[in-house]
């Protein structure tokens, strides 16, 4: 038994593998501290974004540093960068000045219409239309739906974090959300078939991309259990 584990007592203690290599940001340009992000922090779950702006005119794009924040009330967060020092992305810009939009999550079947929608197209564009999207009314919002997305959720601007000269965090209240009807199981007790959703996430480089159909279960451990577990190793 290694010495880590005569000291907490547990039988599956980890040990350090390799020397790590320091990266100190301080001294790291912007690019290469970015590389670094998204090298590291894999998978990340993709925020598809329909926003629209003063003139109605609709803006679909996607973003991966996007999670939910909080459940009361419901939050969720997505960073928006800029095109450039002074001119932000017109998701960004829309949500700004209509103070809301809708977050579609990206399943398998819909994941080469998301990547069309990523395509910096000239202004007055429809993202929506290029990569041949349909979409659906949403219920409290002005911005539309993508039909085509197992989750959809309606939401309101909270606050705009302001993060830097060419990046943001949006937070946005979810108002209500849309799953499609046959990957919930029980609606009266909010149960969904989370893996029949068969949502991407975000990897690593310019173009990777991860399914969410590699799962393994692993039980929540009580404070008893683990007292217990403990008593038995070093028991002598």
């Amino acid at each position: 038994m290694g010495l880590f584990e005569v000291m907490v007592g547990c039988p599956f203690a980890l040990r350090p593998k390799e020397a790590c290599m320091l990266f100190d940001f301080a001294t790291i340009p912007a690019k290469q501290r970015y590389k670094l992000l998204v090298s590291t922090i894999v998978p990340r779950p993709i925020a598809w974004i329909v926003s629209q702006d003063l003139n109605g005119q609709l803006n679909a794009a996607p973003f991966s540093f996007f999670n939910a924040f909080a459940g009361d009330p419901p939050v969720v967060g997505v960073g928006i960068g800029s095109h450039d020092p002074g001119r932000p992305k017109d998701t960004r810009r829309n949500v700004q000045d209509t103070r809301q939009f809708v977050v579609n999550l990206v399943s398998e079947e819909a994941a080469q219409a998301m990547n069309v929608t990523a395509i910096e197209f000239d202004p007055g564009v429809n993202e929506l239309a290029q990569a041949g999207l349909t979409t659906l009314p949403s219920l409290y919002v002005k911005p539309p739906r993508i039909a085509e997305s197992p989750v959809s959720m309606e939401c309101e601007l909270l606050q705009i974090v302001e993060l830097g000269p060419e990046s943001g965090l949006v937070l946005g209240r979810v108002l209500a959300m849309h799953v499609r009807e046959d990957c919930v199981l029980d609606a009266a007790r909010f149960y969904i078939d989370t893996p029949k959703l068969k949502l991407i996430g975000r990897m690593h480089g310019s173009g990777w991309y991860v399914r969410t159909s590699d799962l393994f279960s692993m039980d929540r451990i009580s404070r008893e259990a683990w007292k217990q577990r403990k008593d038995t190793v070093l028991r002598p």
